[in-house]
């Protein structure tokens, strides 16, 4: 199989390459261990064993970073069925052939034995460049509010929040898009907000405001919210 990226992790080499259906339970494998690592279950919605092979089907692309063949890290890229939860419709698309112009970017795992090198950041410039741009417009995902990591990962790739709710059954998230048609540009009116202010945020984002970044502020985390130009 063709290797798409090389690099270090610390003195360890490792490679990613595109995954297929044969490597499976490989990625189960994986998740299962970054699920059971977790302090809060509430952070990682994790992905099934069918949601995986739609993905491995066709349906998307995952790639994986291997250290000695074995799989310590994993990122997918979901082509998603229209439906009425559609994140498109968060990005305000109304029309199918919108809609159909949308990637999800999906769960992301790191063996937490190579945490602490960047990994998760780099498997994300990796996949992004696997993105067919004449076939896609946008990139759409969700976190939970704090959620820090996962928070930066998304802010640190162009993401920005556009939505607000409870999905997954009654689980708050942000939505997040990002444009693959070009760097989006704000007024210059800031307006800096709590994390935990549910219904601040979801008025701002009414208002047609986003949230383009975030920052730690005394004992709290704020987001800064802008209007798209």
């Amino acid at each position: 199989m063709k290797t798409i990226h090389e690099g270090l992790l610390g003195d360890k080499p490792y490679s990613v390459l595109v995954l297929n259906k044969s490597h499976l339970s490989e990625v189960l494998a994986l998740q299962d261990l970054v699920c059971e690592a977790l302090t809060d279950k509430d952070i990682l919605q994790p992905l099934s064993e069918e949601e995986f092979e739609f993905i491995l089907d066709g349906n998307g692309i995952m790639i994986g970073a291997f250290v000695d063949d074995k799989l310590i890290g994993f990122r997918a890229l979901l082509i998603p069925p229209i439906n009425e939860e559609h994140l498109g419709y968060d990005i305000g698309l109304q029309h199918e052939s919108e809609l159909k112009r949308v990637l999800y970017q999906e769960i992301s795992s790191v063996d937490p034995k190579y945490r602490g090198f960047g990994l998760q950041k780099t498997l994300a410039s990796v996949i992004m460049k696997q993105i067919d741009t004449n076939a896609f417009n946008y990139v759409a995902t969700t976190v939970m509010p704090y959620n820090i990591p996962s928070l930066k990962d998304k802010f640190s790739q162009g993401f920005y929040i556009v939505s607000l709710k409870y999905i997954y059954g009654g689980k708050l998230r942000y939505v997040f898009a990002l444009d693959l048609r070009g760097e989006p540009q704000y007024d210059e009116e800031v307006v800096t907000i709590s994390m935990g202010d549910v219904e601040g945020q979801q008025r701002l984002l009414n208002e047609g405001l986003v949230g383009v970044c975030m920052k730690p502020l005394a004992d709290d985390w704020v987001v800064e919210y802008m209007k798209l130009k």
